[in-house]
């Protein structure tokens, strides 16, 4: 099924090559370049919700081994504007506007990051994403709120 969404349409598109998930991800980290440090690998993407892959590697480790706290923030964000990219109706715009995290455990391992939204939440002023990492065995490590501004695009 072709969507109407151009994020959820390269997705889409991607899926039909070897990789594509691969391919899609590095495609879509290329937004913001310090995407691009974390490796992500975006496992699913639709409508109000994405699933992240961070690979625990030594570029993205600190001084005691685990995921470093700038690593996870850079995959929530990242999930969050998939999110919002994929979500957003067509005659709206949005921003980020703040984030707010807790670490709640230690991320020594790979990480699994979600981000979600309620369907009917898309419309003008402020949007709160929540974004939780997952270690291997389940455990949260990092739970945000990304807080966005959503306004009305301007008329052409």
């Amino acid at each position: 099924m072709a969507s109407s969404n151009y994020l959820l349409a390269l997705y889409e598109k991607c899926q039909k090559f070897p990789a594509g998930k691969r391919v899609f991800s590095a495609m879509f980290a290329r937004k913001a370049p310090y995407f691009r440090s974390i490796k992500p690998y975006i496992s699913e993407l639709q409508p109000n919700f994405c699933r992240l892959h961070i690979k625990k590697r030594k570029a993205v480790q600190n001084h005691i081994g685990t995921v470093h706290a700038i690593a996870l923030c850079n995959g929530l964000e990242m999930a969050m504007g998939a999110v919002a990219e994929a979500s957003i109706p067509k005659h709206l715009r949005w921003i980020p506007k703040g984030m707010q995290v807790n670490y709640t455990a230690k991320a020594d391992s790979d990480i699994r990051i979600e981000a979600h939204t309620a369907e009917d939440a898309w419309q003008a002023g402020d949007l709160d994403v929540d974004v939780i990492g997952y270690r291997a065995d389940g455990q949260a490590v990092i739970r945000g709120t990304i807080t966005i501004y959503i306004s009305e695009k301007p008329a052409r």
